[in-house]
């Protein structure tokens, strides 16, 4: 609904700085009335070389046309002195509308820049263009995200199209139903993990008290057979780490970094370490694993939607390019920090900060 036009804000400081002038004057002058009243004899006043008549009645008649014409001195004065002060005022604020009314149209690259010292309006300047910067490098992410999860889920439905074409030309169905089958299975994984990164990203849960200790143990469990299958052993630590959250997005955490850890390993006798700690204000999930060497560029890339680290995958097991990436929107959903560190001797670290339960 559209508000009514208002007074602008510069004319509001114009009306307050004349006003205030005004006051001023009417204080001083209504002073030096009270002065001739009650200080100033009536009658003749003698010094040591002359005496003279003061007639106070008239010099009181005559003070108020004066004071008059003061008054509207000061009301000009007050009015124009006070709009350009207002204006030079309000140009920073100005700039900054302008600003906003640029990115309202798409243009997230602009910046204010503000210049001149630090007071309050180059503070809300310097902040909306931080603001600004975190806006163009989410919305260039979500950008980058539809277009991965496009080509994505392109992908499989090509394939699956492919299939059902040939399919009506074969008489033997059974290995082509398996590949359908396949090729189906993936879009539905791809699908779901796109929607937990969405329900990660509106933080679209109950928050309860969680132990983290407890879901590393419950990853480490479901994930046993396939850490046999592959001849990864799975060694679970730490303290009991208090935090609040959802328990089904932290076990999700949990068992994305486990299985990350599985997949991407030796290729026999290789390890698992889940530990966790309790600092003085967060707790720790920390995931360590032996595997190739990884190079700090690509670890600073993994967290990135559809970024499979290719360079270490097997060619058995691709995933769907998410696991990480929901890791990641998990930990920041929880108001908590998620760090890749490279291992020396080849493997990874990763290490989940969340805060500690109160």
């Amino acid at each position: 609904m559209a508000r009514a036009r208002g007074l602008s804000v510069r004319l509001k400081l114009t009306l307050s700085y004349a006003g205030f002038l005004m006051l001023a004057g009417v204080l001083l002058l209504a002073g030096v009335l009270v002065f001739y009243l009650y200080f100033l004899p009536d009658g003749w006043i003698s010094t040591d070389a002359t005496m003279f008549w003061i007639n106070r009645s008239l010099l009181i008649r005559a003070f108020f046309p004066f004071m008059g014409l003061v008054l509207i001195f000061l009301l000009v004065f007050g009015v124009l002195g006070g709009w350009l002060l207002a204006g030079r005022m309000l140009a920073p604020l100005t700039r900054i509308t302008e600003a906003t009314r640029t990115v309202a149209k798409g243009r997230f690259s602009h910046r204010i820049r503000l210049p001149g010292r630090s007071d309050e309006f180059r503070e809300l300047a310097d902040a909306f263009d931080t603001m600004l910067g975190r806006l163009e490098a989410h919305v260039a992410e979500q950008r980058r995200f539809a277009a991965n999860a496009s080509h994505e889920l392109r992908t499989p439905l090509a394939v699956s199209r492919t299939l059902l074409d040939v399919a009506r030309t074969e008489r033997d169905h059974d290995e082509l139903l398996e590949r359908l089958h396949v090729v189906n299975t993936r879009a539905i994984d791809l699908t779901e993990a796109l929607l937990l990164l969405s329900r990660a990203d509106q933080r679209a849960f109950t928050i309860e008290p969680v132990d983290l200790s407890l879901k590393a143990e419950e990853a480490a469990e479901t994930l046993l057979a396939l850490a046999e299958e592959r001849g990864v052993t799975i060694e679970t630590s730490g303290d009991v780490a208090l935090t609040v959250g959802s328990p089904s997005l932290l076990l999700q955490l949990t068992t994305n970094l486990v299985h990350n850890a599985i997949v991407h390993n030796l290729p026999e006798q290789g390890t698992v370490l889940v530990t966790t700690y309790v600092r003085p204000e967060t707790v720790e999930l920390t995931v360590e694993n032996t595997g190739k060497r990884i190079s700090l560029d690509l670890a600073a890339t993994l967290i990135e939607p559809f970024q499979r680290g290719t360079e270490r995958v097997r060619s058995d097991h691709v995933g769907v390019g998410l696991g990480l990436a929901i890791v990641n929107s998990i930990t920041r959903a929880h108001d908590g920090t998620l760090a890749l560190t490279p291992r020396a001797s080849g493997g990874l670290t990763v290490t989940v900060r969340l805060p500690a339960a109160r």
